[in-house]
């Protein structure tokens, strides 16, 4: 009866949007009247909150995007009503009104392709599938092989998420460059670095902050004899820095006066 889901994002914050993803193998439908609840009570467990929509249908394996229209609250409630409910979700995310939520996309190229695991399987929003690795890229066995993804035009990037293989060999990821910038020198494998991976746990995602970086290549490039695999490989757009000057002027002349037209001024 009444299943739920909560997330507690540790302090009050103020909602802008809530994107869910469902599962992709069955059972659509289930998720169908659920609703978003947001606040900061836990009364009934946090589902007599306020509501921020109902789901009324997502395809199979989509994500649908709900504007909560600055709704505030430390809670975020995922509830279906009714007897008998399952509630199974594969993604919540959940972002404020500071936050640029726009996935990014572009053109995927990679090093080398091992038979079919082409540089598009990392862009094309499915993370796992059944079998080994069937919609992941995988290159052949090479010197620092690498990804690439042309964005098509410049962007600040603020985050980089890679899903790793479910079936095996999570430890190939290890050591892994998250590059981002607008050269195509060596590939792109020269430019800056925004992260490297350490590990990322088998079937797992993991979520690295690249805060104003720009550039309209990113590139993961695993250096050594290697091969290369990624599951999924999102990257989001964050807003530009603006950093503002102080500045007063050092002048004799009065700036009322008659020679205050002949004044030059330099930035």
């Amino acid at each position: 009866m009444n299943p739920w889901w909560r997330l507690d994002l540790v302090d009050l914050q103020i909602i802008r949007e809530v994107i869910v993803t469902k599962r992709m193998d069955c059972c659509f439908e289930q998720i169908n009247g659920a609703e978003i609840r947001i606040g900061n009570s836990l009364e009934n467990n946090g589902n007599n909150n306020p509501k921020c929509a109902v789901i009324s249908g997502i395809p199979a394996d989509q994500s649908v995007s709900y504007a909560c229209g600055g709704m505030q609250g430390r809670y975020l409630n995922v509830v279906i009503p009714g007897d008998s409910k399952q509630l199974s979700l594969c993604e919540v995310r959940v972002f404020d009104q500071f936050t640029d939520s726009v996935e990014l996309s572009g053109h995927a190229v990679q090093s080398s392709v091992l038979e079919y695991y082409r540089a598009d399987r990392a862009v094309d929003g499915i993370k796992h599938a059944p079998g080994p690795a069937s919609f992941c890229t995988h290159t052949n066995s090479e010197s620092s092989p690498w990804w690439r993804l042309d964005l098509l035009d410049n962007y600040y990037i603020s985050t980089v998420i890679i899903t790793n293989r479910a079936d095996c060999c999570p430890e190939r990821l290890d050591g892994a460059e998250i590059r981002i910038g607008n050269s195509l020198e060596n590939n792109g494998n020269n430019n800056p670095i925004c992260a490297v991976i350490t590990s990322i746990p088998i079937g797992a995602s993991h979520s690295y902050s690249c805060p104003n970086m720009e550039g309209r290549y990113v590139n993961i490039v695993v250096p050594g004899d290697r091969y290369l695999t990624l599951c999924e490989v999102e990257v989001y757009r964050g807003f530009p820095v603006i950093n503002f000057v102080r500045m007063k002027f050092a002048s004799n002349t009065d700036l009322a006066g008659p020679e205050s037209d002949k004044l030059l001024y330099q930035c």
